[in-house]
């Protein structure tokens, strides 16, 4: 059974090689989404075993690479990670919207009794009503919580359950932290992204997508395939652009997995190199470092 388990895994590997190659060679076929067949392969290979071998073997050969020049899969440690940050520290400015936008509802609706509120940003006007605006403060909350996760991971900000953990030597650590990584937090993040994908496209075409679909039962759809994008709220007049949420949730997984896959490469980096290279170009924010020295200061 082990053997037919790893001759799976091969041939996978092989198929997810191949279907790479082959999607290169006829992109533009591919990629023609005029074209309501190739609407649905995308649907159907988005979440596919194809794709996540695919993505397994460039993850695989950059680690091998990395093996022998340690200083690429540094750079590609630091592009991983300064992409979290970036997309992090610009979606963190969303708190500050959603505190702005609660101050303005509260303001108009309690003091002035307005029952709509109309913005022109750029000469773009859209009028919607309180209870529109109010509702939408649930998307900024989102875009916080989705697009933030990855950077608070890479600036060391989640929550760790420490039994052994602290006590333990350098390298035990970085054994830890990569089997962490590559037998909890990719496959449970993997699993999300399964579920998300189809979530998302459940609510965006019809008729109806289903995990289990074979790929020639996906592509029978395609005859009678129409867009459908859910722009219903939870009230008559409520936030009617809850298929937003839906895409932030795919992007959480998606910046959570390339994260996932950064930490084990760091950890196996900081593994080979030693004690001494411990958080090596590591992009800590600086405002809290300032916080915490002006604090040890006036104690």
């Amino acid at each position: 059974m082990i053997l037919d388990g790893l001759f799976w895994v091969i041939t996978q590997m092989y198929l997810g090689l191949a279907g790479v190659v082959h999607v290169l060679l006829n992109a533009g076929t591919y990629f023609d989404y005029s074209d309501k067949t190739n609407l649905m392969r995308l649907v159907h290979y988005g979440a596919s075993t194809e794709l996540f071998f695919a993505l397994f073997n460039v993850a695989l050969l950059v680690w091998i690479i990395g093996w022998v020049r340690r200083d690429f899969l540094w750079g590609v440690v630091c592009g991983m990670e300064g992409f979290a940050n970036t997309v992090g520290r610009i979606a963190a400015w969303a708190g500050l919207l959603m505190v702005l936008q609660q101050i303005m509802v509260v303001f108009l609706q309690s003091i002035f009794r307005i029952g709509e509120i109309s913005i022109g940003p750029f000469g773009v006007g859209m009028t919607e009503s309180v209870g529109w605006w109010g509702d939408s403060l649930k998307l900024w909350n989102a875009v916080v919580v989705c697009l933030c996760c990855a950077w608070t991971f890479t600036q060391r900000g989640h929550v760790r359950v420490d039994l052994v953990y602290a006590n333990v030597s350098h390298r035990t650590k970085r054994l830890i932290d990569m089997g962490g990584a590559l037998f909890f937090m990719i496959p449970a993040l993997v699993l999300t992204y399964f579920y998300a994908w189809f979530f998302l496209w459940r609510h965006l075409i019809n008729p109806k997508v289903n995990a289990s679909d074979t790929l020639e039962r996906t592509l029978m759809k395609a005859r009678a395939v129409k867009w459908n994008v859910e722009t219903i709220g939870f009230s008559p007049n409520g936030f009617d652009g809850y298929i937003l949420f839906k895409f932030l949730l795919l992007g959480f997984c998606v910046m959570m997995i390339i994260q996932a896959v950064a930490f084990f490469y760091r950890s196996f980096l900081e593994y080979v190199e030693g004690e001494d290279s411990a958080d090596k170009f590591h992009d800590p924010d600086k405002l809290g470092d300032e916080t915490a020295e002006r604090a040890a200061e006036i104690h």
